[in-house]
Order: C-alpha cells, then structure tokens, then sequence
C-alpha cells in the first residue's frame, strides 16, 4: 500500500484557533477546477503518511472568484494533490494564493488555509475561461479552459480539502467540505501557459498531461469543520470527530 513519504516539519501548516465558527456564504461565487496528471517521481513524498496517492498521480488546480463575503470580494487559487484518506478522496492543500488578507486570515482560521497574499485574476468569457496568479509580480500561474461545453448543475464535483493546521486538537489534517449551490456549469479544454513548482511551494510538482476541466457559477458555503484526521497515521486510525 502506497502512502505519502513528506516529513510532517516539512510542510506548511495553517492555523486553527477554535472549532467554534459560523458557516460562512459566499455569494456570485465562481470556481475553476483543473486536472492534470503529474510525474510518477516524488507522487509519495509530496504528501504526509496519512494519506494514499491515486494512480496515476494527479494534480487539481482550483480558483475561486467570490463577489460577496464577510471579508468584501477576493479571488483565492489553490494547488492539490489528489489523493486518499481511507478510502475516501480528498485533495491536499501544497499551496494558496489569496487576493484578500482579510479572506486570507479568515480561511486560515476556519479552516486552516495558509495561503500567501499575491494577485489572482480570474476571468470568464464567451469562448474560454482564464485564472492568472502572480507572486511578488512573477507569474506562478497561467490556466486557460476553452471550448466550454454546458453541463447540468450537479454534473461537476469537488472532494473535500485537506489543509494541515495546528488546531485544538494538535497538528492535523482539517477537512472542508465545500458546498456549491451551482447554476450554470461548463466543461472546459484545459491548457497550462505557466507553471512555476517552486512558487507553489514544491519543486516535485509538475503537471503535463492535462485530463479535463470545468467552471461552475453560482454560491457557495463553508461549514464549520466536522472532521480532522492526524498527518502522521491513516485514516482509519487518526480520524477524529471535531467536537466543539
């Protein structure tokens, strides 16, 4: 059985202060999400034992475009790995980039983002789809999905994200389970004009096979965390029920 390799220290970790938050809206919420498959080399070590690789390795890019928020308008891009905890799919956070610091220290204390303040630029047009992410003026992202094909508004979904956090509990794996009350979807032709691994915090990472992609318009929520699970055993041992 394949599990991840990273040393635990290694890794970025978030910071969840309390369990006892408030689901959060998210209104004139977009969200692109991209899947490309990656390198066999280093598919284990980017990830922590706790958790299963798929096969092949895969890599989803996911950008969100939120017009309402408690914290104002922001747009946020997130880098995972997909992969498993038990049996179940997940995707595990390597890097964020948020356009908000307000949405940033949010995200980072409810559900234990550690995204990194830079420009992130998504935009939505009658022939293709795009999401640029800079750094510090440096592009870290160029992602383009055309030829959009309508689908049904449950034809598209997301596994749940996986950020490591310190939380009450100690160090663990903080589960959110995205909701997206979707109205209009489309699939979507992916292409990667730019990819910087070392901007997203990984070396490893490198995605050149792209498999399919989709946008989804409509709103979302983020409900309080229901589940962790501890990063250094597998699931079915380190999966704890969050008790507030």
């Amino acid at each position: 059985m394949l599990t991840g390799t990273a040393t635990i220290d290694d890794l970025p970790a978030g910071t969840v202060p309390t369990w006892d938050i408030e689901p959060v809206t998210l209104d004139g919420f977009e969200i692109v999400q991209a899947l490309f498959e990656l390198r066999t080399a280093g598919r284990q070590s980017v990830l922590p034992p706790a958790l299963h690789p798929t096969n092949p390795p895969t890599l989803v890019v996911q950008v969100w475009r939120c017009a309402g928020s408690p914290w104002g308008p922001f747009e946020l891009a997130q880098v995972r790995v997909q992969c498993r905890s038990g049996l179940r799919p997940r995707g595990f956070v390597i890097g964020a980039v948020v356009d908000n610091e307000a949405a940033g220290s949010g995200l980072a204390a409810g559900w234990g983002f550690a995204p990194t303040l830079g420009e992130v630029r998504l935009r939505r047009y009658y022939d293709e789809t795009t999401a640029e992410v800079d750094l510090d003026g440096h592009p870290v992202l160029r992602l383009a999905g055309a030829d959009p094909d309508p689908l049904g508004p449950h034809d598209v979904g997301y596994s749940s994200t996986l950020n490591l956090a310190h939380t009450p509990n100690g160090l663990r794996l903080v589960q959110l389970d995205l909701e997206v009350d979707a109205d209009r979807v489309e699939r979507l032709r992916p292409a990667i004009g730019a990819f910087d691994a070392a901007g997203w915090g990984n070396d490893l990472l490198d995605p050149w096979y792209p498999v399919s992609a989709s946008i989804a318009v409509g709103r979302a929520t983020l409900p309080p965390v229901r589940y962790c699970c501890r990063p250094d055993v597998l699931a079915f041992e380190g999966t704890e029920t969050v008790v507030v």
